[in-house]
């Protein structure tokens, strides 16, 4: 039997002692037909100041209208925050990127459950959008969905595809006089041609494609492009399933469990994702009560092959997979007909994921090389490694394509910020086999665990890829590559021995038995802490330093809701 579908928002528009709650709606346009009508929240990311953000508001606004063209439920637009990781990448703002996740799922948490909304939708675009959205989407438990807000076009300069990346890597290709300042200029210009998240799969992308595979968003979500007439038929088609969500009160965690969390996980490291899926995921699940640890991303690494040939490991990017492959739902497919996504899980759309996919054409393996075979996979098994060692005895999260190697044995060259290691780079003082040790950027002694891209792509562009190492307490960018590693645990500021490391120590990182050791004694290692003191903070006030003394270890998820 059919339940009413207003369970929240009841108790303020059926309730006769909260006269100023019924003015201030009446205010706002209700009428007293609505009052028993169910309200649904529009929570997007927008804002003008960035690419991956800027249109969300005209597709929230397509989501509204298509909902009041329908007349059964009250609906209300919500803006939240976003964090430019692409603009603030390699400066001081970078901090507030990844504690922006809890700032986007407190706010929506609050607003939601404030006001008593029955349902929501939320429209996310940037990395930390997706997570914090979805955390919040969690712990609300109301019937909700997520519409991704699409990925940018490539950008072209000289009959060459670009994205954020190229312009990141270019400034290292300028550095070693690779390209000329004319050709840099002009890949900066043509990186970015407009709206959209990054376009490789990169976190947004990542994090979107996992969404799919969890069933929290319609098929096709994670790969309609942003600008697409395709996206915005998705917008308009929300209304149907949002309601039905709400008839039938399926909730997030309905479809958010052990079995989907695989799903999205399996999915991201099959197209070579972003290693924030580990922090993310880590969080997520808390939010629904599901245990995950460290050491099960290892092992669903250990068991799925890469398959995707995308960027920045690859050559590709999403809109390929919606130009060339079909979407992503073809994939889905694919994956759950040679067993490696389970097809019974429960989805936004009232059915399981296989029923979502079961109709589509199959998968096409000639005359493309965006999505290969499993018989012939880019990687036997996943890019994601589980390291550990004295120099990370909680763990470590390496990205390893393969294309780096498996083994790296170097000498330490040591920097106590992101802007040493980068002013180092730049200046042509790193030699081949050195590791480089980027330390003090953690959760808690960035504060906030900012993301090396810059480094990373300086080493790129530089052509010492093959030939360094770098390691961090930090974390990497989605469009992060080369033989990395990061997340480290203890970090630094609380005196893991990363904190320990000196310069021409010798440091072996070993992708094949998982580990990353300080070949230094023991008993050296306790006489460097003897005299080893902590770094007083550089931020002393505002909401970095509140979420230095509440948030968790990268190998617990950065959260702060302990």
């Amino acid at each position: 039997m059919v339940k009413k579908i207003n369970n929240f928002s009841k108790k303020i528009t059926e309730t006769d002692d909260l006269p100023a709650s019924h003015a201030m709606l009446y205010a706002i346009g209700i009428k007293d037909t609505d009052f028993k009508k169910a309200q649904v929240g529009i929570v997007t990311n927008w804002y003008e100041g960035n690419p991956c953000n800027i249109h969300l508001d005209k597709l929230g606004k397509i989501v509204k209208q298509s909902i009041q063209n329908k007349n059964k439920l009250n609906v209300f637009q919500i803006t939240t925050i976003g964090v430019s990781d692409g603009i603030t990448m390699g400066t001081s703002g970078m901090r507030y990127s990844l504690p922006s996740r809890e700032l986007i799922a407190d706010s929506i948490e609050t607003v939601i459950h404030s006001h008593h909304y029955d349902g929501v939708i939320a429209i996310p675009g940037c990395d930390k959008n997706i997570p914090g959205v979805m955390m919040a989407l969690l712990r609300l438990n109301r019937p909700s969905m997520i519409i991704y807000g699409g990925s940018i076009s490539s950008g072209l300069y000289n009959k060459k595809k670009l994205d954020i990346v190229s312009a990141f890597e270019a400034f290292g290709e300028k550095n070693v006089g690779n390209i000329s300042q004319e050709q840099y200029k002009q890949i900066i210009k043509h990186s970015c041609p407009g709206p959209g998240s990054c376009g490789g799969m990169y976190t947004a992308n990542t994090m979107a494609s996992a969404m799919e595979a969890i069933g929290m968003t319609l098929p096709y979500s994670s790969s309609y492009p942003a600008t697409s007439k395709n996206k915005e038929i998705e917008c308009q088609h929300s209304e149907q399933y949002i309601y039905n969500l709400l008839k039938y009160n399926i909730t997030p965690k309905d479809i958010v469990t052990k079995n989907s969390i695989e799903n999205g996980i399996k999915l991201a490291i099959s197209l070579g994702g972003s290693t924030n899926l580990i922090i993310h995921f880590l969080a997520i699940a808390k939010c629904a009560n599901i245990k995950l640890e460290l050491k099960d991303f290892q092992y669903l690494s250990s068991i799925t092959p890469v398959i995707g040939n995308l960027k920045p490991s690859g050559k590709y990017l999403m809109e390929d997979i919606h130009k060339y492959i079909g979407g992503m739902p073809v994939i889905i497919k694919y994956l759950i007909n040679e067993g490696i996504l389970n097809g019974n899980c429960l989805t936004v759309t009232g059915q399981s994921l296989y029923e979502n996919v079961k109709n589509l054409p199959n998968i096409n393996f000639k005359n493309q090389k965006i999505i290969y075979s499993l018989k012939n996979p880019i990687k036997e098994n996943g890019h994601i490694k589980i390291l550990y060692g004295n120099i990370a005895t909680k763990g470590s999260v390496a990205k390893i394509s393969g294309k780096e190697g498996l083994y790296f044995r170097g000498i330490a060259k040591v920097f106590n910020s992101e802007e040493e290691a980068n002013t180092a780079i730049l200046k042509n003082n790193i030699k081949k086999g050195e590791v480089i040790v980027i330390r003090y950027v953690g959760p808690a002694g960035g504060p906030g665990m900012p993301e090396m891209l810059k480094p990373t792509s300086y080493i790129m562009g530089a052509g010492l890829s093959k030939y360094v190492a770098l390691i961090t307490d930090g974390r990497f960018s989605g469009g992060s590559h080369g033989f990395v590693v990061g997340h480290i645990t203890p970090e630094a500021y609380y005196g893991g021995v990363i904190a320990l490391i000196k310069n021409g120590d010798f440091i072996k990182i070993d992708s094949e038995n998982n580990t990353i050791t300080l070949e230094v004694e023991e008993t050296e290692i306790k006489k460097r802490r003897q005299f080893w003191s902590p770094n007083k903070s550089k931020i002393q006030i505002g909401y970095l330093y509140k979420y230095m003394k509440t948030v968790s270890s990268a190998s617990e998820g950065c959260i702060t809701d302990q």
